[in-house]
């Protein structure tokens, strides 16, 4: 468009240079085709009032109306010149309508221009508008309106219109050149492109109207000359101004002149710049002058209209020197308040050069940096900041100055900042720009700083031994997975248990306990490698992170870190000195190695599968990890899977044994013993799936050990044992078959607030059981059992005839305190002194002791475990009366059990067995123990 614009108007202009060929060419194109540019300025300046909707429409209706008027005084000339052939006469219409351009573009000028706030900001307006058009007015005079002015004092016929009309054309214009002056300095921010195009359009109208209007040119005009490209270009650029100049989109406007939100300037300083004043008196004075040097009288008019100018320039002045006292006043306000606010923060505000060197330090400095500000004051920047973090800040704040402003305004930077006491303080600093430099607000944070990293260091830390807890552990572990030793798989993990701590905690008290893990810490924290990780899991379980060396060699690196695990072993192993007495723990270690593709999880999964292989190995050992413990792991996961649903799916059978007698072979009662056949029909035994029970709620996976047999299932089936084993006898003894069952039960389990006190009792009410056949054999294992609840219940049971059986005598701690305080009919001797009886003569004198006290009692014994002939001689030799076991019959279910009570004994062998000593001492080893259903369940691997 701007193109365009230029090539037509070029174009008019070269056709005005040639006279267009023709002098009747040249009248219609200076007639016709400027009251044509005219039209279109109307027509364009209306349709782009019409299409907005702001302050700015009533402006460009008048300029519509003042084209409209300049196209209608230029059709006039051409209906006289062209059409009629004839000159134009003077006045005319055409006159009227050139001489209604003006006022109207003066009044949308007025409408475009920003108004003044208060009223001594429209005096200043008025006084502007004066100094320019005042001076302009004083040189015109000067130049050419005298010569009009005495023309109409001639009294010539016709020479008062043609003389006003002289003077219209060039007052108007001096009006409208002010105005476009005032505007230039005072337009509105917005469409401001539109609004400068259209200045641009009518001072380009008006420098045309001066040099019509000059006697120079006046006399010879002619339409159609180069004079008219002047008033063509005008009317062009007027109807391009609204659509073709780039107009600001109401919502990119720039930041602080958002419609709505105008900044607050003083009308007085802003309206022209200092130069104005000064130069409208220069025109002035050439106006006085041009009549000094010619020689001529000066004129009053130019001599009242200069004073005029010097004396609203003096009252210009006047005003704003007041101001400026205004301003110098306000001025120096804000900047006590400013003063004020800056040296009573805080925070220490910095002023940096864009060479980084301080040019501006608050007071603040003394009380946060413990330096003066005068002495930073000059100082580089960088020189201040701690070297590790001088490189980070550096490329913070490139990055922060390359960014767009309106984008990123401010910017956060933390660093270590040097105080005056030579320490590192932590500093957090808000960056904004200043003249290509920065602004930095800036306060103290080390204790901010300190608290998050003891916070941080809590989190990550046992409080109790300030070791690495699993998190953090885990943390590392991955950390040495991946990266740059992603590819070491000489990476070790060892997980510690220390095996005796429970008996610490319950003897000598938790707080000796805390100090032994104290102190264990210490030791393992002493023991680890510069570069490796100790930690501490919970409870009494520990772990270190081993790094590889990046040895290939598998073999030589599993040698070395079974070193270090055993010299872990012996430091954790030596006595510990716990409250003036010396406690001794032993530790079980398990190690595994980071296998390729290994995760962080399976690692230490695998290193505790191998330490509590190590604990079920007989403990104070060190455990490798091999694929073969992680197999273990699934198939008792299976069996744990299943043994839950297994007592409901009726999975559980009970079998029992015969208790002979051993001098008759007489079936004296039978033992009742549970046996879980699982899916594959494999025959459990009691020990083998409670040990499955214990692995599933312990769980050897890296959650920890094993937590015991689940005592909701353990009660669960305690209760069906007993319950069957009722339910069966009384079928036996309705069958005639007259012969007492034996039912295993612990201390625990009898004084447990989930069995009621009357439910022995009630069942057998329910099941029609006669006094003296159920004999219930009491373990009584746990040191904490209260006694005297125990020696209530089991009076109360003893008192219906049930029987009581010290299960396991021989080798319990509570044995003599059990025999002093409760109903005991019977003692069973432990498998452990049954086995070896016969090869050790120790073990012989052993149970031939406890057997004497059982007789000296008037109690009956039974032997658990007699497999072997010469230990049936032997007990019998000894005195026992009853014994159970494969040398009579293994368990036996309900079928075979009634064809052995319907033949009623068992052979027993005769004659009375001499012991075979093993080597012939006293001392000879015991034989390793068989699984039974007393067995102690052991972790699994």
């Amino acid at each position: 468009m701007q193109l365009l614009l230029a090539v037509i108007s070029g174009g008019y202009a070269v056709g005005a240079a040639l006279n267009w060929g023709s002098e009747e060419v040249a009248e219609i194109m200076g007639d016709f085709g400027l009251s044509a540019a005219g039209l279109l300025a109307a027509v364009s300046c209306y349709s782009y009032a019409r299409a907005i909707d702001s302050r700015e429409r009533p402006a460009w209706l008048l300029f519509a109306f003042s084209s409209l008027m300049g196209a209608g005084g230029n059709a006039v000339w051409g209906w006289y010149e062209v059409i009629l052939g004839q000159p134009v006469p003077k006045p005319s219409l055409a006159d009227f309508a050139f001489l209604c351009f003006a006022p109207p573009a003066i009044v949308g000028l007025l409408v475009l221009a920003k108004r003044p706030v208060t009223r001594a900001g429209w005096v200043c307006l008025g006084l502007d508008s004066w100094l320019i058009g005042g001076s302009l007015l004083t040189l015109s005079w000067s130049l050419a309106l005298a010569h009009a002015a005495r023309t109409a004092q001639s009294g010539a016929p016709g020479s008062v219109p043609r003389a006003a009309l002289s003077l219209a054309y060039p007052l108007l214009d001096i009006a409208l050149v002010s105005m476009v002056l005032v505007l230039h300095f005072r337009r509105s921010e917005s469409n401001r492109s539109a609004v400068n195009t259209a200045i641009a359009a009518l001072a380009l109208t008006v420098l045309s109207d001066a040099l019509f209007t000059s006697p120079l040119l006046s006399a010879e005009y002619q339409s159609g000359q180069l004079l008219d490209a002047g008033w063509f270009a005008g009317s062009l650029l007027l109807a391009y101004a609204p659509w073709g100049a780039r107009r600001i989109h109401p919502g990119l406007e720039p930041a602080g002149h958002a419609r709505g939100d105008r900044p607050h300037s003083r009308p007085i300083t802003g309206s022209l710049p200092a130069l104005t004043p000064y130069l409208a008196a220069a025109v002035c004075t050439l106006g006085i002058l041009y009549n000094v040097v010619d020689g001529r009288k000066v004129d009053r008019m130019v001599v009242f209209t200069g004073c005029t100018v010097v004396l609203a320039l003096v009252i210009r002045q006047g005003i704003m020197l007041l101001d400026n006292i205004a301003l110098t006043q306000e001025l120096a306000q804000k900047e006590n308040h400013f003063r004020s606010l800056v040296q009573g923060s805080s925070d220490v505000i910095m002023i940096a050069a864009p060479t980084g060197t301080l040019r501006y330090v608050s007071p603040a400095a003394a009380g946060v940096y413990g330096r003066e500000a005068e002495e930073l004051v000059g100082t580089e920047l960088a020189t201040l900041i701690h070297p590790d973090d001088l490189g980070r800040v550096v490329h913070e704040v490139r990055r922060f100055l390359a960014a767009p402003p309106t984008e990123e305004p401010t910017t956060r930077i933390e660093c270590r900042f040097k105080s005056g006491g030579g320490e590192w303080l932590n500093v957090e600093s808000t960056v904004n720009r200043h003249q290509g430099g920065l602004i930095l607000n800036s306060r103290d944070v080390t204790e901010r700083v300190r608290l998050q990293a003891q916070l941080q260091h809590s989190a990550e830390h046992d409080p109790l031994t300030d070791l690495p807890n699993r998190a953090l552990f885990t943390r590392r572990v991955r950390q040495a997975l991946t990266g740059r030793r992603a590819g070491d798989h000489s990476t070790a993990v060892l997980f510690i248990d220390l095996d005796g701590f429970k008996a610490v905690n319950d003897t000598i008290g938790h707080q000796a306990g805390d100090e032994l893990l104290i102190e264990a810490a210490r030791r393992l924290q002493d023991s680890v490698r510069a570069g490796d990780t100790a930690a501490r899991l919970g409870g009494d379980e520990f772990a270190a992170l081993i790094l590889g060396d990046g040895n290939r060699d598998r073999s030589a690196r599993e040698y070395q870190v079974r070193e270090i695990a055993d010299r872990l072993r012996t430091t954790l192993s030596q006595p510990y000195r716990i409250g003036g007495s010396e406690v001794r723990v032993a530790a079980s270690i398990g190690v595994a190695f980071a296998d390729p593709g290994i995760t962080p999880s399976d690692l230490m999964r695998n290193a505790d599968l191998a330490m509590y292989r190590a604990k079920a190995g007989g403990k104070d050992r060190v455990e490798m990890y091999v694929p073969q413990m992680q197999a273990e792991v699934v198939r008792k996961a299976e069996l744990a899977g299943r043994l839950r649903t297994a007592l409901h799916e009726g999975e559980f059978a009970l079998l029992h044994q015969p208790v002979v007698s051993l001098s008759t072979g007489e079936v004296a009662a039978v033992a009742a013993q549970a046996r879980w056949r699982s899916a594959q029909g494999i025959l459990f035994t009691p020990a083998e799936f409670l040990r499955v029970a214990e692995y599933s709620e312990g769980g050897a996976g890296g959650a920890g050990g094993p937590a015991g047999p689940d005592p909701s299932r353990t009660a669960e089936l305690g209760r069906w044992l007993l319950e069957e084993a009722v339910e069966q006898a009384a079928d036996r003894h309705r069958a005639g078959h007259d012969v007492p069952v034996a039912v295993r039960m612990t201390a625990q389990r009898l004084l447990d607030r989930a069995m009621p006190l009357g439910s022995v009792e009630a069942l057998l009410t329910r099941h029609g059981l006669p006094s003296g056949s159920l004999v219930l054999e009491l373990a009584v294992s746990d040191p904490r059992v209260p006694f005297d609840d125990l020696e209530r219940r089991l009076t109360a049971l003893h008192r219906l005839g049930v029987g009581i059986s010290l299960d396991g005598f021989g080798s319990g701690y509570a044995a003599i305190s059990a025999l002093r305080r409760l109903p005991v009919d019977m003692l069973k001797l432990d498998r452990g002194l049954v086995e070896g009886v016969v090869e050790s003569a120790r073990l012989h004198k052993i149970t031939a002791g406890l057997l004497r006290i059982a007789n000296d009692l008037g109690m009956r014994s039974v032997a658990d475990g007699v497999d072997l002939p010469e230990q049936v001689s032997a007990l019998r030799a000894m005195g026992c009366t009853h014994g159970q076991g494969m040398a009579f019959s293994g368990p036996l279910d309900e079928y075979r059990l009634r064809r052995a009570l319907v033949r009623g004994t068992f052979p027993v062998p005769g004659g009375a067995a001499q012991p075979a000593l093993a080597g012939g001492s006293p001392g000879g080893s015991m034989a390793i123990r068989r699984g039974s259903h007393n067995e102690t369940p052991v972790p699994p691997t």
